[in-house]
């Protein structure tokens, strides 16, 4: 059992690690109370061995990890990497970088969306994990043998999943995708937690903006209180009384009692003088230098999102890339509207993929038609001049 107790050891153990091209990484950690992760152990492997780290060990100074993880020279392979990285944001500020994601990875090589550890090493390797010790308390001590185990192995098996991927990644020229992918996974931004920003999750609640405005604040509220008291954001407030205190806006404490979603007595604590207090700030505000509000897309365009949505499939067997990872629905919709949409559906490997066909079945200069049970797109030209074995494909559109 390869464990890391004391700073002497990790130490020695990042230096390592800093001799080879890429490491696998991996961490354990609870959030259930809590609104940041509680890191409790981080897994480390190189192609010549693997420990874990015991983060709660006493005295422990994480700072040799934390310059391993910003190693220039080394690139830190995850898996599904966004909460990990999340917890090295939040305790030292800064992104794994170079970074490589096998899960993002995967779903590039055509292996589905997010594809689970499990699932992947199984395809690779034809190993099945033991599962036993995956909902464990990891933040008791000490920890079991099976525990390190169990922990270790996440990191182990990556190395050959990372390899597989390298070499699918590079036989199917789509290595420039997965760097457009990490683009966002390694963007601070994609890990900072503004209460100003909070609302944004709930924008398309608002239709009004005087419900903008009040959201951003009660949001905002919400967000700063989750993050001071570090509980989870329901603790303070549930999405959905939220969403109605916002939208009705009440502006007394018997008002904001009167709300079927607001808990007894809520009105009369500080947290209901904070949220009237957030309310009359929202109220305050001045609509020009609010957000846009979204309208709803849907409607006229709906025959052309369908069809879009039929020509996204065609695409995506037709590549064995996901669906959703070459357009959102949002993004089909916006695309129906817009031929210059800021979606990514229009833009880098997705606009070669499938923006650009959608842009010319939306006017006219490409069809889809069946040919043997499936479906293909053709352009124009060829269309006016089918092949006699072609069935033309009729879509019946319900708005």
């Amino acid at each position: 059992m390869s464990l890391i107790a004391t700073t002497r050891e990790l130490t020695e153990i990042c230096r390592r690690l800093a001799a080879h091209p890429f490491i696998t990484v991996d961490t354990e950690f609870l959030r259930e109370t809590t609104f940041w992760p509680k890191l409790c152990v981080v897994q480390l492997a190189s192609v010549d061995e693997a420990a874990a780290v015991d983060a709660l060990a006493e005295g422990l100074d994480l700072a040799p990890l934390f310059a391993l993880m910003a190693d220039p020279d080394v690139v830190k392979v995850f898996h599904a990497a966004r909460q990990d990285i999340e917890i090295f944001w939040h305790l030292a500020g800064l992104v794994p970088a170079p970074l490589f994601d096998t899960q993002v990875a995967a779903t590039v090589c055509g292996f589905g969306e997010q594809i689970s550890y499990s699932d992947l090493v199984n395809t690779v390797s034809k190993v099945q994990l033991d599962k036993s010790s995956r909902f464990t308390d990891w933040s008791r001590r000490p920890l079991s043998e099976a525990q390190v185990a169990y922990a270790i192995a996440d990191v182990t098996h990556l190395r050959d999943v990372y390899h597989f991927l390298q070499r699918k990644l590079g036989s199917s020229k789509r290595t420039g995708w997965l760097v457009d992918e990490m683009a966002v996974l390694s963007a601070p931004a994609t890990y900072e937690q503004a209460p100003e920003r909070a609302w944004e999750r709930f924008r398309s609640r608002a239709r009004k903006p005087r419900d903008l405005a009040v959201l951003m604040e009660v949001a905002g509220w919400r967000e700063a209180e989750a993050q001071g008291r570090d509980v989870p954001r329901s603790r303070i407030l549930k999405d959905d009384v939220m969403i109605e205190i916002a939208l009705a806006a009440p502006r007394s404490a018997e008002a904001l009692g009167d709300l079927r979603a607001v808990p007894k007595g809520m009105e009369r604590s500080r947290a209901g003088i904070d949220i009237l207090a957030a309310i009359e700030r929202g109220l305050a505000r001045d609509p020009k230098t609010l957000p846009r509000i979204e309208r709803d897309r849907r409607g006229g365009g709906s025959a052309t999102v369908e069809l879009l949505k039929v020509l996204l499939r065609q695409v995506s067997e037709a590549q064995g890339v996901a669906a959703k990872m070459i357009a959102t629905v949002d993004d089909l919709e916006a695309i129906a509207a817009d031929d210059a949409a800021d979606v990514g559906a229009l833009k880098g490997w997705r606009r070669e993929l499938f923006g650009a066909q959608a842009l010319e079945l939306k006017h006219g200069r490409l069809a889809l038609t069946v040919e043997r049970g499936k479906v293909v797109a053709l352009e124009w030209q060829e269309y006016e001049e089918p092949a006699p074995d072609r069935q033309a494909m009729v879509a019946s559109v319900a708005d």
